[in-house]
């Protein structure tokens, strides 16, 4: 029989937080869903992207992932580790002034998750488009693991997601 590893619980505890909110109280949309086994480097990757469905242009992303040495020493149950998997959160806008922006966004995520580290902000944009539009992608760090024993918080995570979305919402996005 199989037996599921902490990744694959993780995935399943995330996947039915969001498709709640996404079909019983429909106050998501998912916009997208990948689960992706890397051949390169043996390691696995879930990730899952949602809307609001009141409004608003920016969407997160939940983001899982194990590598290679996470699944051998469970699988081959190592002793003296402890097997997890790293978690992100990412937050996307489409703006047009960096700096004001990228400020308001910086101190509406920390008021918010109250980061450890520093929330990260990618900017990009399409070389010769007009009106210059700039993709920022806002990164909230976790700096530990996550195994079953957080399986309680995942619908806290999934709740200040959906607050921040609402934030971004109020702020314009």
């Amino acid at each position: 029989m199989f037996d599921p590893t902490v990744f694959d619980n993780l995935k399943v505890a995330f996947e039915n937080t969001i498709y709640d909110l996404n079909n019983l109280d429909r106050r998501i949309a998912v916009t997208s869903r990948k689960d992706v086994l890397d051949m390169a480097v043996m390691g696995r990757r879930f990730s899952i992207g949602f809307q609001l469905t009141d409004g608003g242009t920016a969407y997160a992303e939940i983001e899982l992932s194990a590598s290679l040495k996470e699944l051998a020493a469970e699988l081959l149950e190592q002793e003296g580790t402890n097997p997890g998997c790293e978690l992100n959160v990412y937050f996307h806008v489409s703006m047009d002034e960096i700096d004001e922006n990228c400020r308001q966004i910086r101190e509406a995520l920390h008021e918010i998750w109250e980061p450890e580290q520093p929330v990260s902000q990618t900017i990009g944009f399409i070389y010769g488009s007009t009106p210059l539009v700039y993709r920022n992608r806002i990164g909230i760090p976790f700096n530990r693991k996550i195994n079953e024993d957080q399986m309680e918080d995942i619908a806290n995570l999934v709740d200040f997601t959906i607050k921040t979305l609402e934030r971004l919402r109020a702020m314009g996005w």
